[in-house]
């Protein structure tokens, strides 16, 4: 009997980790298979250079601001609008105070901007403020003087050529265009460069292989320009989930809209110093993407079988919202339920094979991330505003702080996140920038 027990005891320790290993093999296979195809992103993005696009007749343009608290940085955004090598009276600027306290709605009248103020305890977003904007456009007479909308964060800053280079993309026939997103504060620490790291490779390595090869590009939540009419076709901007960005994107992509990547119009962003803050943001992000899932991933999969280039922009847009961090960590999650299994029901010690399949998982990570910041922070080297040394130390500390992204995605199922507010305060010009270079 004790021998048939052994046995007994020996198949099943067997089958489970059979069990395990297909299971591991099979979402390794699934991995490959979502995420390959950016492996051509990449020899496209290296091999192939975009096309120049020919000077264009200037077009008139209304910059829409939206900001809370923002007295600290919204005045050199203006002026960098101002400060661009485009016609300055085709370009009006309109902020939105959405539920200021502070200076904000001061600042930006005094360096010419028209604001409308706004204070809705309720209808707390970024959505809502930019509806409202436009509510106040139209109500105004204003809306209708415009071919394009801008849509800028009240931290950025714009390069000088900008408006200039977006506008020959929308002379093109783009009805919505984002841009290369560039950061301000890639130095600070090792969470300013993550964010600007993993912002550079969106650009460089996924709307810029997207756009060459003629599908749609990401918006990103700032440094973009819509069309009016495609404003008009909306309704306004009745997108108020939690990453209104991301839901406009889709919506876009199954209303059958193209959206185009524009390499040469270079805006600076300002990324969060502080782990807290980091960790609020991303939270927000990854509820917003699980909502957009929920509201749009069942005509994503549909349209994904329509097959040509409108169903591979609907498995491009699925699989950038279902991360590739989330396939990694359903098997660490599979690895640490085999092993409890292995401790509670076979009895048997599983400590050393629990830590050597956890190494083995985030080193590949690591590794893989590593690779990912290598090759962008060399192609975008001159692009990076800051010391060398900070440049090379960040890259390893950039793997790190995407893998910060576990603890988020599963916080994500679970805790409630709403829109906040990041404060800004990284008050610096073009100047500043290059100083610092």
């Amino acid at each position: 009997m004790r021998i048939c027990h052994a046995c007994r005891k020996e198949n099943a320790r067997g089958s489970a980790m059979e069990f395990l290993t297909r299971i591991n093999d099979f979402l390794s296979a699934l991995f490959c298979a979502c995420f390959a195809y950016q492996i051509i992103y990449l020899a496209v993005a290296l091999l192939k250079r975009p096309k120049p696009l020919p000077p264009a007749v200037p077009r008139r343009y209304a910059a829409i601001l939206c900001a809370r608290n923002e007295e600290a940085v919204i005045g050199n955004l203006i002026e960098s609008i101002h400060a661009q090598k485009y016609p300055g009276g085709l370009v009006d600027v309109y902020v939105c105070a959405d539920n200021c306290t502070d200076g904000t709605a001061a600042v930006a009248r005094a360096r010419g901007a028209i604001v409308f103020e706004r204070f809705d305890s309720m209808r707390i977003g970024k959505g809502y403020a930019l509806d409202f904007l436009f509510e106040r456009l139209r109500a105004s007479g204003a809306f209708a003087r415009y071919d394009g909308f801008f849509f800028f964060d009240a931290d950025n800053l714009l390069h000088e050529d900008f408006i200039a280079e977006m506008n020959k993309s929308f002379a093109a026939g783009n009805r919505i265009i984002t841009s290369y997103r560039n950061s301000k504060n890639y130095g600070d620490n090792w969470i300013s460069a993550g964010y600007s790291l993993w912002f550079l490779r969106d650009a460089q390595y996924m709307n810029n292989p997207r756009m060459q090869l003629k599908t749609s590009s990401v918006v990103g939540g700032t440094g973009f320009l819509v069309a009016r009419e495609v404003i008009e076709k909306n309704g306004g901007w009745p997108f108020h989930l939690l990453t209104e960005d991301t839901e406009f994107t889709i919506d876009s992509v199954l209303s059958g809209e193209f959206i185009a990547y524009c390499g040469n119009a270079i805006l600076y962003d300002e990324q969060p110093t502080s782990f807290r803050q980091s960790w609020r943001q991303r939270l927000r992000w990854s509820r917003g993407y699980l909502q957009v899932l929920r509201k749009y991933g069942a005509r994503l999969v549909s349209g994904v079988f329509r097959g040509g280039k409108r169903g591979y922009a609907c498995f491009d847009m699925l699989m950038a919202i279902l991360p590739a961090i989330v396939l990694t960590l359903a098997c660490a999650l599979l690895n640490a339920g085999g092993a409890l299994y292995s401790l509670i029901v076979l009895r048997e010690p599983v400590l050393g094979t629990l830590c050597g399949e956890l190494l083995c998982w985030f080193g590949g990570m690591y590794v893989t991330l590593l690779a990912t910041g290598a090759v962008t922070l060399a192609s975008e080297w001159k692009r990076i505003y800051c010391g060398s040394f900070r440049k090379v130390f960040f890259l390893f500390t950039f793997p790190l702080f995407m893998m910060t992204y576990l603890p988020v995605s599963v916080a994500a199922l679970f805790q409630k996140a709403e829109w906040k507010p990041i404060r800004h305060s990284v008050n610096k010009t073009l100047a500043d920038l290059r100083d610092a270079a």
